[in-house]
């Protein structure tokens, strides 16, 4: 049974409330996911350009990923005491600064600078990375999967808008290559916090005695707890690795900065269009048969990309890789909401992405290396141990709910 069972009385779901939500917050994830494109797009390449080793060509999407992992605890901690509005138009801050430093690395050469710059950019998007969970605070819990996955489609358009802001931009302010691009990154931060004033969520239920809620530690030790954090991890942690060195990859195998561009767009809509329907998914057939189906398009994408150095390789290996992380990452975030109560949900919410960020910040950082050293087949192979391990301990889960004659 879900833990949203207990809430206090305070907490009275509102599906209307919900949908208007969900709405407002899929257009400002299109806007702010744009922003995730833009660097994950860029990132490798400047930083090949300007970093004093290849090896760290992908340390600014490492500090980007870092920046996600450092903001997650203080997003949750501004969300409880501010109220989710003004925590995400804070996190937009963040984005216009990204764009603004981005582009004077590019203009000085400088790759600490630089590096600041993909710090920002993570501090945003651990504020946006948020709105998933915002689309969900108000909602019933059979409206909840829905709910996340309406934010979700927010993401086709940052996958189009990102990638094609590139493409159009990379070379307007030459011989600056995408200094450009950032500064209309920074544009499109300053849109998104005009969006967000649209946004109306209830701050949580106030904590008062008898009902502060349980300890972290009693809710980190639930069975299903510990399975939807480790899908979590396992999904965006190996979707990130091999994302990372994909466009500088794409280079290597001399193919051209728009088709590896172009390859990461159809990443994104993978990871972002399979929305529309994953949440109708999830309850028709269950979320751990939906994160287990996700599993499976991981494991089929790393082997495609194992398979060839082709641009179709390439371009559906990303595509499948995104709709695998898609499924497996929407259902373990519907997982999470499923273990706390109301006014235990930020502190929750944090706490998981913290964990999932840590690990991708990990992830990030061994990509790059692992492709400098080992080449394009070892980043994918890693691919096979770390989801067979997160899919074995979901099946465990499965098995106990139904020997102790819990629904799964």
């Amino acid at each position: 049974m879900s833990a949203i069972a207990d809430a206090p009385a305070a907490f009275v779901p509102d599906d209307r409330l919900a949908r208007r939500n969900a709405l407002v917050l899929a257009v400002a994830q299109a806007l702010a996911g744009a922003n995730n494109t833009v660097l994950v797009a860029t990132g490798g390449l400047v930083g090949a350009m300007l970093a004093p080793d290849r090896g760290l060509a992908t340390l600014p999407i490492t500090v980007y990923v870092a920046g996600m992992w450092i903001g997650t605890l203080p997003v949750g901690m501004l969300a409880q005491r501010l109220g989710r509005r003004a925590t995400f138009q804070l996190g937009t801050v963040f984005g216009v600064l990204t764009g603004l430093v981005c582009c004077l690395a590019v203009l000085a050469a400088s790759f600490p600078m630089f590096l600041l710059g993909a710090l920002f950019s993570g501090f945003y998007a651990a504020a946006h990375q948020a709105y998933r969970f915002a689309a969900a605070d108000t909602a019933s819990e059979a409206f909840r999967p829905k709910a996340i996955s309406w934010v979700m489609v927010g993401g086709i358009a940052s996958a189009i808008v990102g990638s094609q802001l590139v493409i159009v931009s990379k070379d307007l302010w030459l011989p600056y290559m995408f200094a450009g691009t950032y500064l209309a990154q920074a544009l499109l931060a300053l849109v998104s916090m005009a969006v967000l004033t649209l946004v109306n969520i209830p701050k949580p239920p106030a904590r008062v005695d008898g009902q502060e809620g349980r300890a972290l530690a009693e809710i980190a030790r639930q069975p299903r707890f510990i399975a939807a954090v480790t899908c979590g991890v396992a999904s965006y942690a190996m979707m990130n690795l091999v994302m990372t060195s994909a466009p500088l990859a794409m280079v290597d195998c001399n193919h051209s900065v728009t088709e590896a561009t172009l390859g990461l767009q159809w990443h994104v809509l993978g990871m972002f269009a399979p929305s529309f329907f994953t949440g109708g998914l999830i309850m028709r057939f269950g979320v751990e048969r939906i994160v287990a189906l996700g599993f499976g398009l991981i494991v089929l994408a790393s082997g495609i990309a194992i398979a060839g150095t082709g641009l179709w390789h390439f371009w559906i290996a990303l595509a499948l890789l995104g709709v695998g992380w898609n499924f497996a990452f929407i259902g373990a975030t519907t997982m999470v909401t499923q273990c706390h109560r109301a006014n235990e949900r930020n502190r929750v919410q944090a706490f998981n992405d913290f964990m999932v960020f840590g690990a991708v910040a990990l992830a990030s950082f061994s990509s790059g290396k692992l492709l400098a050293s080992f080449g394009w087949t070892a980043v994918n192979e890693v691919v096979f141990p770390v989801v067979l391990a997160a899919g074995a301990l979901l099946a465990w889960t499965m098995l106990r709910a139904r020997m102790s004659g819990q629904a799964a």
